[in-house]
């Protein structure tokens, strides 16, 4: 169960980092700062780092479980100590050992299979990997649920850049440059036509000038 405390004090990184859009206006910006960084370093998507805080604690850097699970990313001891941390609601030692966790587990059951590795995260990594598959714990199917509905949100929000080319090819062309009509060719010069009167008195037409 979490409990509700006051914030310690903002711990900001050095040097400090853009702030990547998190689509939850409750989550304060240091900890945006933090997440964005932390999760950027081991290759986590930020958005699900914040996702499964959201659900863990609410963003609660002081929150307690009643099993026992500490901080931001709700970490229990044994495993905020497999991954370095000493103090559980150091809000960048908690993150930095929820996103190591994320990592391991993503590494472990394949970065196309969320639901293994939320429920990893929930139910314990030893028993989704001897189950092979969510186990059929309401709590755990109801967390892997909440965490991919709000991870699915955050994402569809945001629309994917368009590829250069893709902006090149999809520029209408100027309305008037499209309706103007070509411009017609230049005028071929006009033909020279030469008459000439043989010894006959018969005239001829011909093309092509009287020899010089």
């Amino acid at each position: 169960m979490v409990t509700n405390a006051a914030h310690n004090p903002p711990l900001l990184v050095s040097p400090p980092v853009a702030v990547r859009p998190i689509d939850d206006a409750q989550m304060p910006e240091y900890i945006q700062v933090l997440v964005d960084s932390i999760s950027k370093t081991h290759g986590v998507d930020p958005r699900l780092v914040a996702a499964v805080m959201k659900v863990e604690s609410n963003y609660n850097q002081r929150a307690r479980s009643s099993k026992g699970a500490l901080g931001l990313m709700q970490l229990i001891p044994e495993t905020g100590a497999r991954f370095g941390v000493r103090d559980f609601f150091d809000p960048a030692q908690n993150i930095e050992g929820g996103v190591r966790y994320l990592k391991f587990l993503s590494e472990k059951f394949g970065a196309h299979n969320l639901d293994l590795q939320l429920a990893a995260y929930n139910a314990g990594e030893n028993l989704v990997e001897r189950l092979g598959r969510v186990p059929q714990i309401r709590e755990t199917v109801d967390y892997v649920r909440k965490i991919k509905n709000i991870y699915k949100q955050e994402n569809g929000s945001k629309k994917a850049p368009v590829p250069v080319e893709a902006q090149t090819a999809a520029v209408p062309v100027d309305a008037q440059t499209a309706a103007a009509p070509a411009p017609p060719p230049p005028p071929k010069p006009p033909s020279v036509i030469y008459s000439t009167v043989d010894e006959r008195g018969v005239t001829r037409f011909s093309n092509m000038g009287p020899p010089n």
